[in-house]
């Protein structure tokens, strides 16, 4: 299976720079991960916006997945009460 190109909204890089150096580095593993599976298990795909979001710990990764590029757009990363529910 070939590798997703990750993507990042500028706004994402704002966001991480703001969460603690211990769950910054588990979310870029889970960013990582989409990498080769963008689709993993618990993630979940919200309605009526075509995103997927996962969870790492009390955060959240909002992001999208475009197969036809093979790339994966993170959209927000963020505490669980303030990303789409």
């Amino acid at each position: 299976m070939a590798g997703y190109e990750l993507l990042f909204r500028e706004s994402v890089w704002k966001e991480l720079k703001n969460i603690p150096n211990i769950d910054l580095k588990k979310i870029l593993s889970r960013i990582e991960e989409l990498g080769m599976n963008p689709c993993p298990t618990g993630c979940e795909k919200l309605t009526g916006h075509g995103l997927y979001r996962v969870r790492q710990g009390n955060y959240r990764i909002v992001y999208s997945v475009q197969d036809n590029e093979l790339t994966v757009w993170v959209i927000k990363v963020g505490h669980r009460k303030d990303v789409y529910r």
